[in-house]
């Protein structure tokens, strides 16, 4: 079966950046096209003047990003996390998807993504797939369609056992960048007595709320928003949690103290190692208190608490 390219243009001077984010979909790697300084890196590199035609009339405005995903890696969520991050980071871009129709891309990784066990009380199913032996644990009805969140990337898993490890009988939650739903949908599963959830993506908005439905839970327990946590949250939560990108989690940290109960807990996820310390500074910098990290394959989930004075 054929993989999928997926090429990202962005503004040059963001390219850099989406370069990041890319990478982070993948662990073999990516290659990025930027000719902004074409003349200058062949007359240091190669030592000539002579640049092919062809090459000189490219837009040196713009960079592209191109990332090859197998199918069993799920195309369609790849997409969907480049999408979400890139809109966090206000960066400008086109998607453009080769070497495979649409409706492969989106259905066929469907066959490699199977019911999976989470933690150590949730089960996660899809829709699609005959139905798994639970064994006891809360069972996860499941269509992500594009939104990011299926249970398959290591930053969704780290948080979901975060939360697991946290929920309380009704305690009230909040999931920031939504996206399928899936960090909200099993907050209530385990035990949670309400959920909020946010995303600016209209389509990870309603998603969310199918998947809700899907699972047996009406809007008396769940409320999902289109938009900005600033602009549509209120309150005050017992868990918070955001699975998103490093920056989008350094700038929204500064606003999630006011809606934190005392002995409220802050999850994050979706950062990279290399990425890790600015994060942690920033969680110290707005008053919190780092409790417990945990890490796969090169991603971290941080659980803090509000400092006590």
């Amino acid at each position: 079966m054929d993989w999928t390219e997926i090429k990202i243009t962005v503004d040059v001077e963001n390219i850099d950046i989406a370069g990041a984010i890319v990478s982070m979909t993948v662990p073999y790697g990516i290659y990025i096209e930027d000719y902004s300084m074409l003349e200058e890196e062949v007359e240091e590199i190669a030592h000539i003047d002579l640049i092919d035609e062809e090459l000189l009339e490219r837009d040196r405005t713009k960079g592209i990003v191109h990332v090859y995903i197998s199918p069993e890696e799920n195309p369609a969520e790849a997409v969907s996390f480049i999408e979400e991050r890139l809109t966090a980071e206000n960066i400008s871009y086109e998607v453009e998807i080769l070497n495979c129709k649409k409706a492969d891309w989106e259905n066929n990784w469907k066959k490699y993504f199977k019911p999976m066990p989470v933690g150590e009380r949730l089960l996660i199913q899809p829709i699609w797939q005959d139905k798994a032996d639970a064994g006891g644990r809360k069972v996860l009805n499941l269509e992500p369609g594009l939104a990011f969140g299926s249970g398959t990337h290591e930053t969704t898993r780290l948080c979901l056992e975060a939360i697991e490890k946290n929920i309380k009988p009704c305690c009230e939650m909040l999931d920031i960048g939504c996206g399928s739903g899936i960090l909200s949908i099993a907050a209530l599963l385990l035990g949670a007595g309400h959920a909020t959830a946010v995303d600016i993506d209209k389509l990870a908005v309603k998603t969310a709320r199918e998947n809700a439905l899907r699972n047996g839970i009406d809007e008396e327990r769940y409320t999902v928003y289109n938009g900005s946590l600033a602009d549509k949250v209120s309150g005050k939560f017992d868990i918070v949690a955001a699975n998103i990108v490093a920056d989008a989690i350094i700038a929204l940290s500064s606003d999630v103290g006011r809606l934190m109960n005392e002995d409220g807990v802050y999850i994050v996820s979706g950062i990279i190692d290399s990425r890790e310390t600015e994060v942690a500074a920033a969680l110290d910098k707005y008053g919190f208190e780092i409790i417990n990290r945990y890490s796969e394959n090169g991603w971290i989930c941080l659980e803090s608490i509000v400092k006590k004075i």
